[in-house]
């Protein structure tokens, strides 16, 4: 299908499209679906889901819901059934869990969804309620107009991703995979955004690869004993010294593919070089995203918990740390060495890991997602990038599924977008909704 045919039925249909997919976004973050990573307090994506279903189901598909042990982590799949395939279905994901948020932090109540300024404000607006609106409209536009596609498309609503998805995406992929049958390609978050270069240039950043995920616990054993004697081997001091020199190491930048091509074509976009041995050179050039991209050249090993002691006047016989380490593609053995030098002896090291993934930004389904934005910003330039967290798509990618990153958004020149990921006073402009919905219907029609 050429890209001329890929564009909504007519401008009312749009228009509609356009304002579901705010509506809907507003309506997902007032419902909390906070994920603490720990069962106890953690409020589950049950309500969320009901919402999606009856929206689904309204407009006539055939929905399936997915419910682990705990029937609070609700997961939720539609499909979109083309009447005539010619290629592989395609699998649109996004997820319904958000992590927490202090009311007494925010200027707007996080839950509340208040739409002010011109944004959509609360939590998940960027993470990604924001991207699940858009989606739940697109189903529901595909149904209206009775869309003829090329391809099956599967939407996927997942539970459990800010905890990794062992509830969600990472369940059915173990316990479910005919939901995804025939899937070879999917898009989901942490991609298609813009940046606008101090070039004067504006870029939007596809996902190709996302690093590895190593959440590292470090123990250090020691004697206990009494607080007011003089002691040797105090654990909380091992550990503090071990901590330090995570702290005063700088990891070496590493070319990967992503990050090579990247940078090769930011240097051809904007006439000035991008390149690995001067990286804090040209950061700040990439604006409000170059805490990512910085990310993305590099390992980075950060100390996020301590846990040690229970008392004032008691040596503890243990000190723990855990340390989120994100890793880049082909690296994870190299770290672990590295990691090992710079600790030395007297540190237990246990690891709980996800593999980076990696996969060129090239074919058909990467030329629908250039032509899609560039058919809404005929100024603007498409590269890949590196995401310097993770997604669902460690867990699709078990399934053999090549992954993107594509939930396109047309931002604000100085807005701090990178900040907004889990940060306070999370929001997503309307008009960059309403732009991506745009992009998205074409994309999915000429996909």
């Amino acid at each position: 299908m050429t890209l001329s045919a890929a564009v909504s039925a007519d401008a009312g249909e749009r228009n509609r499209l356009e304002d579901e997919a705010v509506a809907y976004a507003a309506d997902l973050i007032r419902i909390d679906t906070t994920n603490t990573g720990d069962p106890a307090t953690t409020v589950g994506e049950r309500e969320a889901a009901e919402y999606v279903v009856a929206r689904l189901v309204d407009a006539g598909y055939e929905v399936e819901t997915y419910a682990p042990q705990d029937k609070r982590r609700v997961s939720v799949i539609a499909r979109y059934r083309s009447e005539a395939p010619i290629r592989s279905p395609l699998l649109v994901h996004g997820h319904l869990d958000v992590v927490p948020a202090d009311p007494d932090e925010w200027s707007v109540p996080p839950f509340s969804g208040e739409i002010r300024d011109g944004y959509i404000w609360g939590r998940g607006a960027v993470d990604m309620k924001g991207m699940v609106g858009m989606m739940l409209a697109l189903a529901r536009s595909l149904r209206r107009t009775r869309a003829r596609l090329d391809r099956d498309i599967v939407f996927a609503f997942f539970a459990d991703e800010e905890a990794g998805g062992t509830h969600g995406s990472g369940w059915l992929v173990d316990n479910h995979p005919e939901a995804f049958a025939g899937v070879e390609e999917a898009i989901g978050e942490a991609g298609g955004f813009s940046v606008e270069l101090d070039s004067g240039h504006r870029v939007y950043l596809v996902q190709a690869a996302e690093k590895g995920k190593r959440w590292l616990t470090l123990r250090a054993n020691g004697n206990p004993g009494h607080g007011s004697m003089l002691h040797q081997g105090n654990a909380i001091t091992d550990l503090g010294t071990a901590l330090g020199r995570i702290g005063n190491h700088e990891f070496p930048a590493t070319p990967t593919r992503t990050v090579t091509e990247l940078l090769r074509r930011l240097s051809e976009i904007t006439g000035q070089q991008y390149g690995y041995d001067d990286v804090d050179d040209w950061l700040g050039s990439l604006g409000p995203v170059a805490p990512i991209i910085g990310a993305t050249v590099r390992e980075t090993v950060e100390p996020t918990v301590l846990r040690a002691g229970y008392k004032a006047n008691v040596i503890p016989s243990q000190a723990e740390a855990q340390i989120d380490c994100r890793v880049l593609p082909g690296r994870s053995d190299a770290l672990t060495r590295e990691l090992a030098d710079v600790l030395g002896d007297n540190i237990e090291m246990h690891w709980h890991e996800q593999d980076a993934l990696e996969t060129s930004f090239d074919g058909d389904l990467a030329d629908a997602m250039t032509q899609a934005l560039l058919a809404e910003d005929p100024d603007a330039h498409v590269v890949p990038y590196m995401f310097s967290a993770a997604t669902d798509a460690k867990r699709l990618a078990r399934l053999g599924i090549r992954c993107f990153g594509f939930t396109p958004l047309r931002l604000p020149p100085d807005l701090a977008f990178a900040s907004l990921f889990h940060g306070i006073d999370e929001r997503v402009p309307v008009d960059a909704i309403r732009f991506g919905v745009r992009v998205l219907d074409r994309f999915l029609r000429a996909a």
